[in-house]
């Protein structure tokens, strides 16, 4: 297997890496970066435990081949976590216990990030939609929907 030269930003930090060209986004965030707020679930696109932001637009990093991140903009939980604009997200979530264990927690919060910065949380079935591929096993996600809907409220529900 080739190696590829690998130029992309992560978390506002221009990168460039050599990766083989067949590695997954998620080896190289967790691997190489030491990024390990992406986790491996399913392996196969379908719970939203790895998810992180590419160009804005939330991707499962255990599907996408680094490769295809070149020249783009990735944004992990860690890179979000020290925005201001994280605080919002935390205070909705710690307020109504939406948060169990924590595995599923970087790709839902990262998901809705992504939602409100398109506009797409306007109602709570727009919420409930957006978060389809996002798997958590503990809450039963009505304290989820409800720290979104606060979130889309900015915070004010």
């Amino acid at each position: 297997m080739a190696d590829a030269r690998l130029a992309l930003t992560v978390n506002g930090v221009p990168r460039e890496l050599t990766v083989p060209e067949r590695e997954l986004l998620l080896d190289t965030l967790r691997d190489r970066l030491g990024l390990k707020g992406a986790k491996r679930s399913c392996d196969v696109q379908v719970c939203g435990v790895c998810t992180v932001l590419v160009d804005g637009e939330p991707v499962s990093a255990c599907t996408y081949l680094a490769v295809d991140a070149a020249g783009r903009e990735v944004l992990t939980i860690e890179g979000f976590a020290e925005s201001e604009e994280f605080a919002e997200f935390e205070r909705a979530f710690a307020d109504r216990a939406a948060v169990q264990c924590g595995f599923c927690t970087a790709g839902i919060v990262l998901t809705l990030k992504s939602l409100r910065d398109a506009g797409e949380l306007g109602s709570r079935e727009a919420i409930v939609e957006g978060l389809d591929g996002n798997v958590c096993r503990c809450t039963g996600y009505k304290s989820i929907v409800e720290a979104a809907e606060a979130i889309a409220a900015g915070g004010r529900s």
